[in-house]
């Protein structure tokens, strides 16, 4: 009974060790999404068109809308951001019925097809956000994608993503609010190194013939 019991718990402990290896990239929890200055919050109360909408944080972290305006949304854990909506609009029902959804502010700028600053929802992955910009052009350098991210104390940090490798974490990862992510150039021999080169000699052998004429003028 004894060996039974653990051969159950060895068993227990590897189905469990299993379960976290294949475990998916870690999504945006509701504590995680916090709004900052710059970012929207989607607001729909139910048969409330004058307060649904989306409505940017402004800089006080408060909703940018006449009624809003005394509500923080901003710095706040999401549950926070929701009790905060739900006391004002028990101003207006005893049971309001609303869903806040928050909105994420990054920029998706270089190689894609259509480079955007846009509002997304802090569930999106960084390599969906590429997507909805168009996804890389075929000069794109996939393989060494640049994040820009604000860290602990507004540090600015660059991470990098391999968009070629299906099981890149941070790829697959959600964004932060503030996040600019660039798509580099790929490097080509012909463009930017030999085309250059070849300026260069055309312009010196332009010059050297300019000389020469004004020499042979003399």
């Amino acid at each position: 009974m004894i060996h039974l019991l653990r051969l159950t718990f060895v068993l227990g402990i590897l189905w469990s060790s299993a379960v976290v290896a294949q475990a998916p990239a870690p999504s945006a929890s509701r504590d995680q999404a916090t709004l900052s200055p710059g970012d929207s919050v989607r607001i729909t109360v139910w048969r409330r068109p004058e307060l649904s909408g989306d409505f940017v944080v402004a800089p006080d972290n408060s909703v940018t809308h006449p009624l809003y305006r005394t509500v923080k949304v901003g710095g706040v854990p999401q549950n926070t951001a929701e009790t905060n909506v739900r006391n004002f609009l028990l101003k207006f029902d005893q049971d309001p019925q609303f869903v806040l959804e928050p909105l994420f502010r990054i920029a998706v700028t270089g190689e894609v097809n259509r480079p955007a600053l846009f509002a997304a929802n802090p569930q999106m992955s960084i390599q969906e956000a590429i997507a909805r910009a168009g996804g890389t052009t075929v000069n794109a350098r996939r393989h060494r994608v640049r994040v820009l991210r604000s860290g602990a104390g507004g540090v600015q940090q660059e991470l990098l993503v391999d968009l070629t490798r299906p099981d890149d974490r941070l790829a697959r990862s959600p964004i932060h609010s503030g996040d600019q992510i660039t798509v580099d150039r790929r490097k080509s021999f012909f463009r930017d190194i030999l085309l250059p080169a070849l300026s260069i000699v055309g312009s010196v052998a332009s010059v050297g013939l300019l000389i020469e004429r004004a020499t042979s003028g003399r």
